[in-house]
């Protein structure tokens, strides 16, 4: 009797939660910053999260660095911090990013997450993920830049990234914004390593998302199909915008897709 008494209370305990260990790898045109308020949630939840800066933000100014440099980057601050078992997750051109990281520190990884990212097939390059106008139309600002980098119109900006903002919100928004290095983006990468590993992954996709088009070649299932198998989390919310205005429900979408 004491035996299915202590059972049944089992039943009744609510599930212990899960403490996981983040590595928050962050996409083009902004810099480590853009996680803090969600970083800040997930931290109140119980988790541990990193947020590295890479190569060409923050406080490095070159405007030469390659994808490799980058990878690096994030790869150099996993080893240093000496962090095993975490989930290393990208947004945007963050997912080029963490595929080509795993390749360099798989046995430290325990899942990646993919969030509203681009996933290069073996061979391609970030921008080859890009609709024919918009490649267009990076290329120019690239030409016209004088120094290798691509900086967002406030128009393309407004509609496109933060399509579910106010106008205040995009203004304030845009003034974090700082231009691209457009070497890395562009550069054709070698995949066949990350396509051969084993590890879990997870696609987080937004509804409201709109950098790339809605349906077949968009987020999903368009990029979110190179992985082969995942785990698929949806959330509402665009590209830049939700992570500052509702960081605990990007926070709770992140750990969803992370979770046992």
């Amino acid at each position: 009797m004491a035996g299915q008494a202590e059972a049944a209370a089992a039943k009744g305990k609510p599930e212990a939660k899960q403490s996981l260990t983040f590595v928050l790898v962050h996409g083009a045109w902004v810099d480590a910053s853009f996680w803090d308020e969600t970083a800040a949630e997930m931290r109140k939840m119980g988790h541990t999260v990193y947020t590295p800066e890479y190569a060409g933000h923050g406080g490095d100014k070159n405007t030469q660095v390659t994808h490799e440099q980058v990878t690096k980057s994030v790869a150099d601050f996993i080893k240093q911090k000496d962090l095993h078992e975490i989930i290393l997750l990208g947004h945007s051109f963050g997912g080029s990013v963490i595929q080509k990281t795993a390749e360099q520190v798989p046995d430290r990884i325990k899942l990646l997450v993919f969030f509203d990212a681009f996933v290069p097939l073996d061979g391609q390059s970030v921008a080859d993920q890009f609709p024919a106008p918009v490649q267009e139309l990076f290329g120019n600002l690239l030409k016209t830049s004088g120094n290798n980098t691509i900086m967002l119109p406030f128009s393309l900006f407004r509609d496109v990234f933060v399509n579910t903002a106010t106008l205040e919100q995009a203004q304030s928004l845009y003034r974090k914004v700082i231009p691209e290095p457009a070497g890395p983006a562009f550069q054709k990468l070698d995949l066949k390593k990350f396509y051969s590993l084993q590890l879990p992954k997870s696609y987080l996709f937004l509804t409201e998302d709109a950098v790339l088009p809605q349906g077949a070649s968009g987020w999903h299932p368009g990029q979110s199909s190179h992985l082969g198998m995942f785990r698929y989390i949806e959330g509402t919310g665009d590209h830049m915008t939700t992570v500052h205005t509702d960081p605990r429900e990007i926070a709770d979408k992140i750990v969803q897709a992370s979770r046992d």
